[in-house]
């Protein structure tokens, strides 16, 4: 905005630029307080416009929660072809060896779909999920189980 289109332009030489007595609009009172002091007074107008989360609960908390990092089966045969052009990819029979455990993935859930047969690694698996691999032809075992069928 150009200088000469300002407001204090017109303001100059008015000792006050438009805000009463003297001293009005100058000290610390003009500020209504200290940070969020009158939030919830004289500045909750200012709150609802540029604050609305800033009192009250938003969610909640578990504190016995435990958290499962996981793999959909669409996900896992995304990993299954990533491994398979690897020239290092174990094979147990005609299955792909993958070895969830390694990876640090705990559970597998049953979203998606398996096309080739796969010889899972896993702590922890849906039913649905053992039978859809299953169903491609492949397997789903524990880390304890492994090493009797590699081993």
């Amino acid at each position: 905005m150009p200088t000469r289109l300002r407001k204090i332009r017109k303001l100059r030489g008015s000792r006050t630029c438009g805000w009463g007595q003297i001293g009005q609009h100058r000290k610390k009172g003009s500020k209504g307080g200290r940070g969020m002091a009158g939030s919830h007074k004289h500045k909750w107008t200012w709150v609802l416009r540029y604050a609305p989360d800033y009192f009250g609960k938003h969610g909640f908390f578990r504190p016995n929660r435990k958290v499962y990092r996981s793999i959909n089966l669409n996900q896992l045969s995304e990993l299954a072809e990533a491994i398979e052009k690897d020239k290092n990819a174990q094979r147990v029979g005609d299955m792909l060896l993958i070895n969830l455990k390694s990876l640090g993935i705990e559970k597998v859930l049953a979203g998606g779909k398996v096309h080739k047969p796969l010889l899972v690694v896993a702590e922890r698996w849906t039913e649905r999920a053992s039978k859809k691999i299953s169903d491609a032809g492949g397997k789903i075992i524990k880390p304890e189980e492994l090493t009797t069928l590699v081993g």
